[in-house]
């Protein structure tokens, strides 16, 4: 049985994609809300809000539609990016359910818990210096002074953390787009559509000119793609996904949009049972207990946790599903010109 919290979110993420009966209740709401953070942002913008300015370029990538549209992979695709250009990058984050405030540096041995699954995942994805901290300048000085060599800093996340001075905005959508282009309550918006950014990143198997228009800013399309899985208890014994087909299998995810994982395992020609958990979800409560089947297709998100669970890291039956985002080269290109001409002489 859903957690009542899920299944509230799960009715607010409906309502949010059409203007409806509970959308149209909540829109006055939304009106208050709007003014509230465009005056917060306005303070910010006239100085009587501190914010922080780094000595390297600061880049974020983050999303004005609530929840997960893929922070994760764009963050890994433009940390290589900007490495096989020849900066030396590092990436800053809050850690979701981290443990301490205090600015922490990630990783690969960190446990979850006390760094957040997202950078866990960053951090052996990358191999980049990753830090982690509710305030973000603070983490950024601190990630700074223990690498001197960075010369480029990635804020996953932290798109409305004004505190921090960025010099290139990227905000991601996914195939949802704005949904009914409200803002919270009423919709799924933190900000308008309308707000300025400097890079528009759409993650959708096909980005339509109606998608475009509804997102703005003249988007790049990212496409997550992931043909491999690779057994929890033996990272190096990997499968095509297309060699499953004809086993039980169950396909759990605990993120932001799991619809998502489920879509591209089904355009592998994959039949499987859905198990669509909360973002974030920490697995202790054992889901996959009382689960038939003989494989459990789970995400990286979801396995960095699971990996450092007793009963679940040598479960047989979970598999992991690695993903890799692709992009227009011309929009790392873009990047990186941006990147040179922020750089301290």
């Amino acid at each position: 049985m859903p957690a009542p919290s899920h299944s509230l979110e799960s009715t607010l993420t409906r309502a949010w994609l059409r203007r409806g009966a509970l959308a149209c209740a909540l829109w006055p709401l939304s009106l208050l809300f709007g003014l509230l953070a465009g005056l917060r942002a306005a303070l910010f913008r006239a100085g009587l809000m501190q914010s922080h300015k780094l000595p390297v370029p600061v880049l974020v990538v983050g999303n004005i539609f609530i929840g997960g549209t893929g922070k994760t992979p764009l963050t890994i695709w433009l940390a290589e990016a900007l490495r096989d250009a020849g900066f030396t990058p590092g990436i800053i984050s809050r850690g979701h359910g981290g443990a301490a405030n205090a600015p922490r540096e990630v990783t690969a041995d960190s446990l979850a818990a006390d760094a957040g699954d997202e950078p866990l995942l960053i951090a052996r994805r990358t191999g980049c210096p990753v830090m982690v901290g509710r305030d973000r300048p603070a983490a950024g000085r601190a990630l700074l002074a223990a690498h001197p060599r960075v010369d480029v800093i990635i804020s996953d996340d932290g798109l409305q953390h004004y505190a921090l001075q960025r010099d290139i905005e990227i905000v991601l959508f996914d195939g949802r787009g704005a949904g009914n282009g409200w803002l919270l309550p009423a919709g799924p918006l933190r900000e308008p559509v309308s707000r300025r950014r400097d890079f528009t990143v759409v993650n959708t198997p096909q980005l339509t000119p109606e998608l475009a228009q509804r997102v703005g800013g003249a988007p790049f399309q990212m496409q997550l793609g992931g043909t491999l899985a690779e057994r929890m208890s033996a990272r190096a014994e990997r499968l095509p996904l297309a060699a499953l087909a004809g086993k039980r299998i169950v396909a759990a995810a605990g993120i932001g949009n799991p619809g998502r994982f489920f879509a591209m395992l089904r355009a592998q020609g994959l039949a499987f049972d859905e198990l669509a958990l909360p973002d974030h979800h920490d697995f202790l409560d054992q889901p996959f207990a009382r689960v038939v089947a003989d494989i459990i297709l789970i995400t990286e998100k979801d396995a960095v946790k699971c990996g450092q669970i007793e009963n679940l890291k040598n479960d047989p039956r979970l598999w992991v599903v690695p993903v890799t985002a692709r992009l227009d080269g011309a929009l790392a290109e873009q990047i990186v010109e941006k990147c040179r001409g922020s750089s301290p002489a």
